[in-house]
């Protein structure tokens, strides 16, 4: 299979100076814990036809099988029709084999085409989505995880409908994955709608993976937990969960979990309507209870009803973050521009001063976003602008998928892969 190379880096959009968007390409230090940083953004593809962009546009890494022994970089990403809320019909991939100088056309992805199944006597499609491709290192396999959506035989959004967590394995040989598979979980009501949709799992060095969910429970709102999981290269395996943690208020509840591990503790960050929620944990299944997330100064850090997701490097812990109060308002739920910034991980408060932009804010929503350490040197943030309305096209949007490169000053000695 061959594909067109396509290098967007010195376009228009991607050779912009970051120092036009509050200095972001300058070296970042904070005082004591942290490396120092450099961003700089590619753009690898767009999409935006009126009808159509791009969505959770992730990448994940198969190291050494790149040129001159670089990693495999491969990107996957939905279609989402901007027409109507989220409606995702075809799931597509592109890879590079030098970092990210290059990358192919994107192409569809057949194996995680949608899959038939029968609801209320209707065939109605139901696809994966929401997918995060993460190298296994003990398998060797890149393995990405999402869940499922169902809708109506017409592709409208089902009221109420079933949800599974959903995973597949890549074939670097073919650059094609695996027919996707669910994720089975015990029997009984408790976990008929629960998902891994958009989370970030933690790897652990003997095959098991701490994979957070969201579920619904009949007559509840959704809830948060951890599973610990075991893969063995082909097949994913529910083996526990830990504590449960559900809000009692006007809300949907609390959704995409998000979970990393610095030094040796566990951190878990989970989107809520009205805020955002963090807690920690000693062995990544029990947390403490929730805290609302803050800066330091105790003020409410303003990230509501979308994702947060983790940044770390051996001598500091990072959140990637949307908020209120960055002259947003214009943005669908202030999901633009995209932050990083330090987190204290005793105080478990944001650094207000660490704060920095990552991806600029040019009117499309950015908070369906991935994370990626693809060396010891760089990590990489990427997310595609999602092009609710047209109106987000006056401020500069254009449907591109975003990728910022973290460029460490120091090696991070937590990649290891």
């Amino acid at each position: 299979m061959t594909h067109r190379r396509k290098f967007l880096k010195n376009t228009v959009i991607g050779s912009v100076s970051l120092l036009h968007f509050n200095s972001c390409n300058s070296i970042f230090t904070s005082p004591g814990r942290s490396s120092g940083y450099s961003i700089q953004t590619d753009i690898p593809t767009r999409l935006y036809n009126g009808q159509q962009c791009w969505i959770h546009s992730r990448v994940g890494i198969i190291p050494d099988i790149g040129q001159q022994g670089m990693p495999l970089t491969v990107m996957t990403m939905n279609t989402h029709e901007v027409t109507s809320s989220d409606i995702f019909k075809q799931m597509f991939g592109l890879h590079s084999d030098d970092l990210g100088k290059t990358w192919t056309e994107p192409y569809p992805l057949e194996s995680l085409k949608p899959h038939w199944i029968e609801i209320d006597g209707e065939r109605s499609p139901e696809v994966t989505s929401d997918f995060w491709p993460q190298f296994h290192k003990p398998s060797g396999k890149l393995l990405g995880i999402g869940h499922t959506v169902v809708y109506t035989p017409d592709w409208k959004l089902r009221a109420e409908r079933p949800r599974d967590t959903t995973y597949a394995i890549y074939n670097p040989t073919s650059h094609s994955w695996s027919d996707w598979k669910k994720l089975h979980m015990p029997a009984g009501d408790q976990f008929k709608n629960a998902g891994a949709g958009s989370v970030q799992r933690y790897d652990l060095d003997n095959g098991y993976l701490l994979l957070p969910i969201y579920f619904t429970p009949p007559n509840s709102s959704s809830q948060v937990a951890v599973l610990r999981c075991h893969f063995d290269g082909e097949t994913l395996t529910y083996l526990e969960n830990g504590n449960k943690f559900q809000i009692n208020d006007d809300t949907r509840g609390l959704h995409e979990p998000s979970l990393t591990r610095y030094e040796n503790q566990y951190f878990l960050t989970i989107r809520n309507d009205q805020t955002s929620f963090v807690t920690k944990s000693q062995d990544g299944l029990h947390y403490e209870p929730l805290r609302t997330w803050k800066f330091d100064d105790e003020s409410d850090l303003g990230t509501h009803n979308t994702q947060q997701h983790w940044v770390t490097h051996h001598r500091g812990l990072f959140l990637v973050y949307t908020r209120r109060g960055a002259n947003n308002d214009h943005v669908a739920r202030n999901c633009a521009p995209l932050f990083i910034a330090e987190v204290d991980p005793e105080k478990l408060h944001v650094i207000r001063e660490s704060e920095r932009i990552l991806i600029p804010n040019k009117g499309a929503a950015l908070g369906n976003f991935g994370v990626c350490d693809v060396s010891e040197d760089e990590t990489w943030v990427t997310v595609a602008e999602n092009m609710y309305h047209p109106k987000v096209q006056e401020y500069g949007s254009d449907g591109s998928v975003w990728v910022a490169r973290i460029q460490w000053n120091r090696p991070n000695q937590l990649f290891t892969l």
